[in-house]
């Protein structure tokens, strides 16, 4: 026999499944304006959740101006510009690879040697800590670090302020 504590536990057990459903599947929309069955799936078996507080909405996730600087100092970066590759030609952060938004996800399921093929640059490794995604303004880069997260990339990252904020401070 149910008590009003345990129907309330339930309810809220019910609750908590729900919105992370509802959750992820406006983070899904959000970062692919069309996708494919397999990032849909992706939304209901990741073991981490991308909604409230999550990595991707936590600093750990952004890199700063003097973070990106020091990292391409000492050339302990990879750094994949998301925007599109015309914006790419007229500007970019030094060290940056091209790799647009649109084929970030099929691109990081490639296999190595196809990768450092079409790319010309070292495949990234999911264990990886020094990959930073950017574009413009950031919000690109976001939509990119979502993706890589969900892909299993954990420790990826986005330069927040993007060429906006770099050609500001330090010119093209």
């Amino acid at each position: 026999m149910f008590s009003f504590q345990s129907a309330a536990l339930v309810a809220a057990m019910l609750s908590a499944v729900v919105s992370r459903g509802l959750c992820q599947v406006v983070t899904q929309a959000n970062l692919r304006s069309v996708p494919t069955f397999a990032s849909f799936a992706r939304t209901f078996t990741a073991s981490t959740p991308t909604c409230g507080g999550g990595k991707e909405n936590g600093e750990a996730s952004v890199v700063t101006h003097s973070q990106l600087k020091t990292m391409l100092t000492n050339r302990d970066i990879q750094l994949f510009d998301v925007r599109d590759p015309d914006e790419h030609q007229e500007g970019r952060i030094p060290q940056a690879i091209n790799l647009p938004l649109g084929v970030l996800e099929e691109s990081l399921q490639l296999p190595p040697d196809h990768f450092e093929q079409k790319f010309k640059v070292k495949a990234p490794e999911k264990e990886d800590g020094n990959i930073v995604f950017h574009c413009r303004s950031g919000k690109r880069s976001f939509k990119a670090l979502g993706i890589a997260h969900q892909l299993g990339f954990h420790k990826a990252r986005h330069y927040k302020g993007g060429f906006s904020e770099w050609v500001e401070r330090e010119g093209k």
